[in-house]
């Protein structure tokens, strides 16, 4: 189990649900005498961010990176390095890391974008990835899924009308008594970039997939050097 290995660490990543920035009602209840007003429907929100997530299932620790471009496996990897950055000195002594995600559009096993890219990190890093993902349906075993949820509720009492208040909101959320880090990323991310062709071939010769789970458990290991 990876919980119990010293040389591995495993995480749970998931991108959340566009958040539009305005005065809109978010459901929730605020916690001041006096009602929070706020836009009682979608006035075509001009400004949004997209939020992703990392969460350390073992410790609590959380690393949370914002965009206010699109949802996509590029914005999801970068995010991913982000967190490496912070935080492998930590993980001085970490070989292999393993990752549980929901397989979504943007880091399915079918993703050759996402795929391509987690080959690149693992050849970077030098240390192997091992990509774990829930069946559909399932994706609320995930362990972030808890923590967006939390995050939900902590947030919906607010006006998020800024995005400096949605920053500010998610670096006073706490989990497991832990507040995260939060990051916010400015790069322009595109739609339906894909690896084809021999470049898929040879993307594919790089994954170790399950003979049972082929789509739903894969594994990376550093590129060696002859």
């Amino acid at each position: 189990m990876a919980h119990s290995d010293p040389y591995t660490v495993r995480i749970s990543i998931d991108t959340k649900a566009t958040v539009h920035i305005g005065d809109y009602s978010r459901g929730g209840r605020s916690r001041g005498t006096k009602p929070v007003s706020a836009w009682d429907h979608d006035m075509r929100p001009k400004e949004k961010l997209i939020p992703g997530g990392i969460l350390e299932p073992e410790t609590g620790d959380s690393f949370l990176f914002f965009s206010g471009s699109y949802k996509t496996s590029d914005f999801l990897v970068d995010g991913l390095l982000l967190w490496w950055e912070k935080r492998k000195h930590t993980f001085n002594s970490i070989k292999h890391l393993v990752i549980n995600a929901d397989n979504g559009p943007e880091c399915s096993g079918h993703r050759s974008q996402f795929l391509k890219r987690m080959v690149e990190f693992v050849d970077m890093t030098n240390i192997s990835v091992r990509l774990v993902y829930y069946p559909p349906y399932h994706s609320k075993y995930n362990a972030i899924e808890r923590f967006w949820a939390a995050l939900e509720k902590s947030w919906n009492g607010y006006l998020l009308n800024s995005v400096r208040t949605v920053l500010n909101r998610a670096e006073n959320f706490t989990w497991k008594g832990i507040q995260p880090v939060v990051n916010l990323n400015d790069k322009v991310y595109y739609k339906g970039v894909n690896v084809t062709g021999n470049k898929k071939k040879r993307l594919e010769q790089r994954l170790n997939r399950s003979k049972t789970l082929p789509w739903w458990d894969i594994s990376i290991y550093p590129k060696t050097v002859l």
